[in-house]
């Protein structure tokens, strides 16, 4: 009995042990998210072969044409709110955009069998399935992993507070913004109020002053900050640049890896910023402040792009299988 158990449960087991070896080596890790949803899915599996519980498998691949069908609606919608909100820009298509790639994949097979394309473009539509699965299953992935990490316990005990710029509304921080410094400003007082924080930000072209002196500002005068607990990073202009700059700053001040900090941005921004803290060496957590709902699904796109644009090796190696497809295709030309 037990062995028959172990195994309907080993694969989840792997991935259970995979996950746990690496989240406690290194929770900042975009592997982690693909190992935790593998986990989800092997002992989901494992429970309805051991309570006999088929529609646990039949509710799944069930959820696979409703679920798309609902996430289309949905980000078609959603596009609409975001461009009446904000305006219209190309990131805030972006759910729009997914949606339509959804779409096409789903019925750009049957129309090119229906109008008996070249082997060719069969062959290329085969590409597109093949990566499109990838990135649909890391979506799921890092949507799953993205809650879980911020729903973690952290630490308290820290010596800074990193708070990343998001533009400003004239000299003020816009709301987006202000979410995060009030969420610094929540860690700073329950950690008593001993850590420094570090306002990062530089001045764009189109602003009057810098992001970080901004945040200063509104720190000070709205949020009662002493002036002396915080520190302008003023020439940072993306998450890299935030975080490099920083540490240069806690470094100077501390020693390298003598310090333990918190970066504060965006809840859909905290695992992609929490992952780059890592490949720079700097030992800090994540922690995210809201974000409007209606603005979070275009968010989390944006976000998901980067990171993929970060692991871009799996797209490769998809494309490398295929090419014995391609070869075949062009065979029959």
């Amino acid at each position: 009995m037990l062995f028959t158990q172990i195994l309907i449960y080993f694969p989840a087991l792997v991935f259970g042990f995979l996950f746990i070896k690496n989240y406690r080596k290194e929770p900042r890790q975009f592997r982690n998210a693909l190992y935790f949803l593998l986990l989800c899915l092997f002992a989901l599996y494992g429970l309805s072969i051991q309570f006999e519980l088929p529609w646990l498998v039949l509710i799944g691949f069930a959820a696979i044409p409703f679920g798309t069908v609902a996430l289309v609606v949905f980000l078609t919608a959603n596009t609409f709110v975001v461009v009446r909100r904000e305006g219209l820009s190309l990131s805030h298509l972006l759910p729009g955009l997914l949606a339509l790639g959804i779409v096409t994949a789903c019925v750009g097979g049957p129309v090119l069998l229906l109008v008996q394309a070249s082997p060719l473009l069969l062959a290329l539509y085969l590409l597109v399935l093949m990566e499109g699965s990838y990135v649909a299953f890391t979506f799921a992935a890092l949507l799953l992993y993205s809650w879980l990490y911020r729903r973690l316990p952290k630490r308290r005990d820290y010596d800074y507070i990193v708070v990343h710029g998001a533009g400003l509304s004239g000299t003020k921080p816009t709301p987006l913004l202000a979410a995060r410094l009030d969420k610094a400003v929540e860690l700073w007082e329950a950690d008593g109020r001993r850590a420094v924080i570090i306002a990062s930000g530089g001045q764009g072209a189109d602003e009057a002053v810098s992001e970080a002196e901004a945040m200063r500002t509104y720190l000070v005068e709205e949020r009662g900050v002493p002036a002396d607990a915080i520190i302008e990073e003023d020439r940072s202009t993306t998450t890299m640049e935030n975080l490099r700059n920083s540490k240069a700053i806690m470094d100077a001040r501390s020693g390298a890896g003598a310090y333990r900090a918190a970066v504060v941005t965006s809840d859909y921004h905290v695992f992609r910023t929490a992952e780059y803290a890592h490949k720079i060496g700097l030992a800090a957590d994540g922690v995210g402040s809201k974000t409007a709902r209606y603005f979070w699904p275009t968010a989390f796109i944006r976000e998901f792009v980067a990171v993929s644009n970060a692991h871009r090796w799996p797209f490769v190696a998809i494309f490398v299988l295929w090419l014995p497809v391609a070869a075949a295709a062009l065979l029959q030309l």
